[in-house]
């Protein structure tokens, strides 16, 4: 079941979150979870989410802009560093609270419900008109970098924060999507890199055969979205980028994802 089903969902998220800048590895990683441990859904997850970064690297990678991605790019791989190391460190951290519905019990950890809190923050920012109108200067692409890269080596989910600000630089919608597309393939090149270990532990070669077919659905899914960036304005951009991070931010506090 999970052959048909994992790759389904790779191939129609990749083509939602193609304009969004995130969201394949954090909505693909749950699905993983449903038929894989959590680190080989993890393991799994990381590996299709790298190489479909590497396909749209080459459909949009030459729109990416220069400065901004310097300016995000570099603090968000040094963080990932820090977060990656970090991960492998906290594996005893205790979840702020439990509970259960219908049966079904969820733990809520410190790392999530923190980064669901974040979130949440961003999207109201890009819901309210007045903040529509505020854009983030350039010495502030550092921070988000650092912040981006650093939830992204410590939980898996980096895109959101990275849209949050890249939104908000001026920047074109293609040069937008790119310049998101070229950090995240830095991050994911870092993050994998110092996970590599408990990858192999978890058995990632021996699940291969779903990693590849995955992972093609997911570029496919980018291919589509990719031809369908003409027909979407910045503004629609803008705000599928926060109706996701609500949703995203409501699963992550809720200890859904």
């Amino acid at each position: 079941m999970e052959i048909i089903i994992i790759p389904l969902a790779a191939f129609i998220i990749a083509i939602l979150t193609f304009f969004s800048g995130f969201g394949l590895g954090t909505i693909l990683t749950p699905v993983f979870m449903v038929f894989f441990p959590v680190d080989l859904a993890i393991a799994l997850t990381g590996v299709v989410h790298f190489f479909n970064n590497i396909f749209k690297l080459v459909l949009v990678a030459k729109k990416a802009d220069k400065k901004t991605m310097l300016h995000f790019g570099i603090p968000a791989v040094l963080a990932a560093i820090l977060g990656s190391w970090l991960l492998l460190n906290i594996t005893d951290l205790k979840p702020l609270f439990i509970y259960e519905i219908s049966g079904n019990t969820f733990e809520v950890f410190p790392v999530k419900f923190i980064i669901s809190i974040l979130l949440i923050c961003f999207a109201i920012l890009d819901l309210v008109p007045y903040f529509n109108k505020l854009q983030f200067s350039k010495n502030k692409l550092p921070l988000g970098g650092a912040l981006s890269g650093f939830f992204g080596g410590l939980s898996g989910n980096q895109g959101a924060l990275r849209s949050a600000f890249l939104i908000k630089a001026g920047l074109s919608k293609e040069s937008f999507i790119a310049t998101a597309v070229v950090v995240s393939s830095f991050v994911d090149f870092t993050r994998l890199a110092v996970y590599a270990t408990r990858f192999t532990k978890a058995g990632l070669q021996e699940n291969l055969l779903i990693v590849i077919i995955a992972t093609l659905a997911a570029i496919a899914g980018a291919f589509l979205g990719n031809k369908l960036l003409k027909k979407v304005t910045l503004k629609f951009i803008q705000i599928l980028v926060a109706i996701m991070l609500i949703l995203i931010s409501i699963a992550l506090g809720a200890g859904l994802i």
